[in-house]
């Protein structure tokens, strides 16, 4: 059953999405070669307390961190280790904070110092992939109008997009209704409403869309072992229009980075 949240909620939910947020600006700062996932791990977990809430991931399901840290050719649930990062790497960090009651989940995948230029592409195409889908995300649509808007954009370039994980409802669970595939036919799915919260999560690979997990019954690593993509918001419907609750300028503002792709989804209410 979906869950449709009121103004007030949405405000709350939205605290949570920015302690992850912020959360993911402080470790932007520190992804560089030679340092271990752990290490971000501990950062992140400290940051998060810090600031009134509690991890969301760790102890979620019985996953033994506060970050899922997926490097290269893993695509989601990575388990931080002590092995450093290392030139020429990605990694896709998600994160989850509670606050009040509601949860934040919020993923970005970064750059380890210069990366191959056909993986530079890879992420550029995810990432906007992700606002492709979130334009979708509005009054009168249904979900196979956002999972075809990303699918399309992404297969249009050549990449794998993953068919097993999807993005999801958000707010005083973590996984709630709907799942949010990143593939679909127009009109298809449960229509959208007035109050509706999701994370939308493209995960796409520069190759197969097949993917294959490992012994520690989390990892997920695409089949062919070439990189893959992940970036994650928290949307809410408010006005019949999408508005992003999570951001990613403090990442920018921590690398330099100017942007104002999230411009149309802010609005003053």
């Amino acid at each position: 059953m979906i869950k449709i949240k009121t103004r007030e909620e949405i405000e709350l939910m939205r605290e949570s999405a920015l302690i992850v947020s912020k959360t993911l600006g402080i470790l932007a700062k520190e992804v560089k070669p030679g340092v271990t996932t752990l290490y971000l791990d501990k950062l992140a977990e400290e940051f998060i307390r810090d600031h009134g809430a509690k991890p969301g991931f760790l102890g979620l399901y019985d996953f033994p961190n506060t970050l899922c840290m997926s490097p290269n050719a893993q695509v989601v649930h990575g388990i931080p280790n002590d092995k450093p990062l290392e030139e020429g790497d990605i990694i896709s960090i998600d994160c989850g904070a509670l606050k009040n009651g509601f949860y934040g989940d919020h993923a970005y995948t970064f750059q380890v110092g210069e990366v191959a230029e056909d993986v530079k592409q890879l992420l550029q195409i995810t990432k906007e992939s992700l606002y492709v889908g979130i334009r979708e995300f509005k009054v009168g649509n249904r979900i196979g109008d956002v999972g075809f808007a990303i699918q399309n954009y992404c297969e249009n370039h050549g990449y794998g997009v993953v068919r097993e994980l999807v993005g999801h409802g958000l707010g005083r669970d973590m996984h709630e209704d709907p799942e949010m595939p990143n593939y679909g036919r127009r009109g298809r799915g449960k229509k959208f409403v007035e109050g509706m919260v999701v994370a939308i999560e493209p995960m796409v690979n520069l190759g197969t869309q097949h993917i294959n997990q490992l012994n520690d019954g989390w990892t997920i690593l695409t089949k062919d072992g070439k990189p893959s993509a992940h970036f994650e918001h928290d949307v809410a419907i408010v006005n019949g229009k999408p508005e992003l609750l999570s951001t990613f300028k403090y990442i920018y503002e921590a690398l330099g980075i100017e942007s104002n792709e999230e411009d149309e989804f802010r609005q003053n209410f």
